[in-house]
């Protein structure tokens, strides 16, 4: 069969294209839980494989006692019954104990596919609560029987804090916030809650201490304290300085004294005698995950490190976990992007730096998690989730420096885009948990003013961004946000007007598509996917669909490279080759990435448009070659 001169310039020449691996692409210590059995403390590493459980010997500073998981994917849960200890995992919600006398683990249940929470009853019971389905259960150690509270209210994603005392479990609820007290032996459950928080996101920390219920509520960065023996009239401590999380409490048994850790600050506050006091924060944007108080000692357990507070000079010593022998592992990429000096890969409270010339990394801390990254001129700059923070870094991490929040209820970035003619950034982002209508946001470079533009694609939140001359294209996404159901039946694309702040056109052009993953100009044409492996080609100008192709199965991302557009599902990087009379060609030029990222795809292109990158397994890789 002979084929066509068109058809042979469709086709990329493949023989020179090599495929280099550059290590790790992004490696962390990052841990999200921690509990006290002894003298140790111990914790465990989230988005990592396998996870590793440590314990901490706060007098010699060290891990001392390490072992592996065999499941799961990281933990946010953690309690004990003497020296057991219980884990609740993620991605499977497995629920190990381990015997921290010898180390042993033992795999007890399994609650779906997520626990956020767990905590120990008096009488020797563990009991979880679980996403999606926002339920409740209950492990029995002393027969291996688990009992099915069902979810804790309808309707509810999330029950993200639990706490139990002998009659009742009380179950912190999102993403619209409820405290539900379900009876231990009837199963009837009540919401105790006040009405006037009802407009909070979450009741996303529970501690119990005695009668003494402390619940931390998000966004506004609010405890309330109840009385278990009259939850109808809680004690409101409002921390301030604008801080919207609290994320951990501890209740310090023998003086009454309460202590909080609150985010975005990172700042520790005692609650005494009616009266709240800053003591101090380790550093900006700590994340506290446990405070432990033993008689004077304040001790707290953050992302990647454990810290002892001076209360007479009001300051913090860290020991980092990872030189204290949790060591960083590779984990799932967040975002990626490419200088001449350097190649930058996100993940977890960090940026992966690859000095290019020299084949290392380092890492720079980050108090969050970089979901955008965008080099413009001598800068990067990045979408932080979360609270949809935006930051500035010099290519090798360092002089990193915040330039401000995007509010109006945003807290993930989605996208970004450089618009070289008014020098603005732009952000795509979704807003906070059970909350509607996502934003384009124009960061001005040169003047350092900051638009948003809330609902600019109706009903949707904005997924991905695109520009050229001055107008920006927008790919919308039905789930405005987790915990919504979409109003629309289907997602559409805008083209926005930057200058005279207008939508130009909006359209629908796949049936049924869901979200837009990418969108993106090349040669003068819009080139939108989706998240069910679809391709439309669009006309800039009015919107009008020019061409369509199925590209894969899946969500894919775009990058313009010298040789041509290029992409990734993940599973292979493909070149997409326009034709002036049908349906763009694509063809697969690298297969078998089995790229484990944490939720787009990810691909970027060289500045000079020789190269691309893109993850294969947990490792940065670099495709030269094509043309």
């Amino acid at each position: 069969m002979s084929v066509s001169a068109s058809a042979q310039a469709a086709i990329p020449d493949l023989t020179e294209t090599t495929v280099t691996n550059l290590g790790p692409a992004s490696a962390v210590t990052s841990t999200s839980v921690a509990e006290q059995v002894g003298d140790r403390i111990w914790t465990i590493t989230s988005g990592v494989s396998p996870v590793q459980v440590g314990a901490f010997d706060p007098a010699g500073r060290t891990i001392d006692r390490k072992l592996s998981l065999p499941t799961g994917a990281g933990a946010w849960a953690m309690t004990h019954i003497g020296t057991d200890l219980y884990v609740g995992l993620y991605t499977p919600g497995d629920v190990y104990r381990i015997d921290t006398t010898t180390g042993i683990a033992t795999k007890v249940a399994r609650f779906g596919s997520f626990i956020w929470s767990i905590a120990a009853t008096p009488d020797g019971k563990i009991v979880a609560g679980t996403y999606p389905d926002g339920a409740v259960h209950e492990y029995d150690p002393a027969t291996g029987a688990t009992k099915e509270y069902g979810a804790a209210i309808a309707g509810e994603q999330y029950v993200r804090s639990i706490a139990a005392d002998a009659t009742t479990i009380y179950a912190g609820v999102g993403t619209k916030a409820h405290l539900i007290a379900i009876d231990r032996t009837t199963g009837e459950r009540r919401d105790v809650l006040p009405a006037k928080y009802a407009d909070r996101t979450f009741v996303a920390t529970l501690t119990l201490e005695g009668t003494t219920l402390a619940a931390g509520l998000s966004p506004t960065g609010t405890m309330l304290l109840f009385d278990t023996a009259d939850l109808s009239n809680p004690v409101e401590v409002q921390t301030p300085g604008g801080d919207q999380y609290v994320t951990a409490i501890t209740i310090d048994s023998p003086t009454g004294d309460i202590y909080l850790g609150t985010r975005p600050s990172g700042t520790l506050y005692r609650y005494r005698d009616t009266t709240l006091s800053r003591l101090g924060s380790p550093y900006d944007g700590a994340y506290f995950n446990r405070i432990f108080v033993d008689g004077s000692a304040i001790r707290a357990e953050l992302t990647s490190q454990v810290v002892d507070f001076d209360q007479a000079s009001g300051t913090f010593t860290g020991t980092d976990l990872g030189q204290a022998g949790l060591p960083p592992a590779p984990e799932q990429a967040m975002a990626i992007a490419a200088t001449a000096t350097s190649v930058l890969v996100s993940g977890k409270a960090g940026v992966q730096v690859h000095d290019l010339a020299t084949g290392t990394s380092t890492r720079t801390f980050l108090p969050g998690e970089a979901k955008t990254l965008t080099p413009v001129g001598r800068d990067v700059y990045l979408g932080v989730y979360t609270l949809a923070r935006l930051w500035s870094m010099k290519p090798d991490g360092t002089a990193l420096h915040e330039l401000g929040q995007i509010g109006n209820e945003q807290t993930r970035p989605t996208d970004d885009a450089y618009d070289a003619r008014s020098r603005t950034w732009l952000i795509s982002t979704e807003p906070d948990y059970g909350k509607y209508d996502g934003t384009l946001t124009e960061q001005h470079l040169d003047t350092g003013v900051r638009e948003v533009h809330r609902g600019v694609v109706p009903q949707q939140s904005v997924r991905s961004v695109a520009t050229d001359d001055g107008i920006a294209y927008l790919g919308g996404a039905t789930r405005n946000s987790l915990g919504t159901d979409p109003i629309l039946p289907e997602a559409t694309v805008v083209a926005f007007d930057l200058r005279r702040n207008r939508t130009l056109w909006e359209v629908a052009p796949l049936p049924g598509a869901q979200s837009y993953s990418d969108v993106l100009m090349y040669r003068g044409r819009l080139y939108a996917t989706t998240d069910d492996g679809r391709l439309a080609v669009l006309d800039p100008h009015t919107g009008k669909v020019l061409a369509t192709a199925v590209i894969g199965a899946a969500q894919s991302r775009l990058s313009v490279a010298r040789a041509g557009l290029f992409g990734t599902d993940s599973q292979r990087v493909f070149q997409v080759v326009p034709s002036k009379t049908g349906a763009p060609t694509v063809t697969t030029v690298v297969d078998g990435l089995g790229a484990q990222i944490y939720s787009y795809p990810l691909i970027t292109a060289s500045p000079t448009g020789d190269a691309l990158y893109t993850i294969k397994g947990r490792d940065l890789v670099r495709i030269e070659g094509l043309r």
